[in-house]
């Protein structure tokens, strides 16, 4: 049985999340350098960057990770994220339907992308978890991605909250999916949010 560390991360308005992850794991220092990066343009009395005569583009709301975890010395195909997304207010994951229904929301998004139109994605299973004391369901999904370059085995959490669409996704090469399993079955039923009090 691996040994896992605790980790709060993610604060977010109201509300934070915490999960496990193997003690060994290490964190993905791009994440760490971004996060850096943009706490410096927050508090830099410096001029913003000049457009080169273009206009200003438009602020995207682009959601990428804010935690990402994986072995040391690893390439990242092997790895556990969490990305925290901006959506509307009353935005309800339950409108998409039960668990299987929302698994298969999911992997058309995945799947049918411009940039990579020969990636397929299958849903394997797909479970409800209720957080009645907090008000917050969990929805599990485990999948697997393929391209001609990769094949992919995921164990994903979606839930969403005050606004926040959050999602941890734990992925690893198809090849190492027995070895991993249970590691990530662990996180994805660890993964919770909190009222921050």
């Amino acid at each position: 049985m691996p040994i896992y560390a605790r980790l709060l991360t993610l604060k977010s308005l109201n509300s934070s999340a915490e999960f496990i992850y193997p003690a060994n794991w290490v964190g993905d220092q791009t994440i760490l350098y971004n996060q850096i990066k943009k706490a410096e343009l927050q508090r830099s009395l410096d001029p913003p960057p000049l457009t080169n005569g273009s206009s200003p583009s438009r602020p995207r709301n682009v959601s990428g990770p804010v935690a990402a975890f994986g072995p040391p010395g690893s390439n990242g195909e092997l790895n556990v994220s969490v990305i925290v997304s901006t959506v509307p207010q009353d935005f309800s994951i339950e409108s998409f339907g039960g668990p299987k229904d929302v698994g298969e929301v999911v992997l058309r998004r995945i799947a049918r992308t411009k940039r990579n139109p020969d990636i397929s994605a299958t849903l394997i299973d797909a479970a409800l978890r209720e957080d009645t004391v907090n008000n917050v369901k969990y929805y599990k999904l485990e999948f697997r991605v393929e391209s001609p370059s990769f094949r992919r085995h995921n164990v994903a959490v979606c839930c969403a909250r005050d606004g926040k669409l959050y999602t941890l996704n734990c992925q690893a090469p198809e090849s190492a999916w027995r070895s991993v399993k249970e590691e990530f079955f662990a996180m994805a039923d660890s993964f919770s949010l909190m009222v921050d009090v």
